[in-house]
């Protein structure tokens, strides 16, 4: 059976997100790329230099662990060494997307504190947790999936340096995209409330306190199985 045919559903899912990546103007251009591990051996991905607004049900590529192509007419995207990284590190990991949202990037471009490290809202420490800086690689290149390396064991989401988003998670695509939003309306409240003057972030009792919130609603915490038992675990305190 065709993949298309067995993974139908999903590939409207898919491209759904897509249109909506380009609608938030979360992507420009070519920009950005998405992919969901459908099962142990077949990830659906993005075709190479295509606007995300534009991609329809047979613009998709299904490629394998190894990043080979499996079906599908046109090119996977030029980030692919990225994805294979992310799916060999993180077994754990179902979907991720990556982008460019205005608010979010502007923490991946500035010299000043990366506020995305801190809590400060309960939804995006349960639901995103902290996102650090990953050093600037070239874009389509080995180097720039390496660099990734050191942080994917502990963190589910990253700002690359000078690039853009990567988000991931345990669930479906459309979840990792919920989270993208959130992620993005977090960082308008922030650059919105620094002018304004110091940013009061949540304390560590009231983190821990949060483990709560994970237990009742059987979230996973951010990191690879094991790193972390609790949302302490998941923060730098200074």
């Amino acid at each position: 059976m065709s993949l298309y045919k067995k993974y139908e559903e999903q590939i409207k899912k898919f491209v759904a997100v897509c249109n909506k990546l380009s609608e938030r103007m979360y992507v420009t251009g070519y920009g950005g790329n998405c992919a969901w591990k459908l099962d142990d051996e077949t990830i659906l991905i993005t075709p190479t230099m295509m606007n995300k607004g534009d991609i329809r049900f047979n613009d998709v590529v299904f490629i394998g662990l190894d990043g080979k192509k499996l079906e599908g007419e046109k090119r996977p995207t030029g980030e692919t060494p990225m994805y294979v990284n992310f799916f060999r590190e993180r077994p754990d990991i179902q979907s991720v997307v990556h982008c460019h949202p205005t608010y979010t990037n502007s923490f991946a471009i500035t010299r000043g504190k990366n506020w995305l490290m801190r809590p400060l809202f309960p939804e995006t420490i349960t639901e995103v947790g902290p996102v650090p800086v990953v050093p600037y690689g070239e874009p389509l290149t080995q180097r720039l999936a390496d660099n990734f390396l050191p942080y994917l064991k502990k963190y589910n989401a990253f700002l690359m340096e000078n690039h853009g988003l990567v988000i991931m998670s345990r669930l479906d695509i459309e979840w990792t995209m919920m989270n993208t939003e959130l992620l993005e309306m977090t960082s308008m409240h922030i650059l919105h409330a620094l002018p304004l003057g110091d940013i009061k972030e949540i304390s560590r009792a009231d983190v821990k306190n949060m483990d709560n919130i994970m237990r009742s609603r059987n979230l996973p915490f951010m990191g690879a199985d094991g790193v972390h038992n609790s949302l302490d675990e998941v923060y730098d305190w200074e």
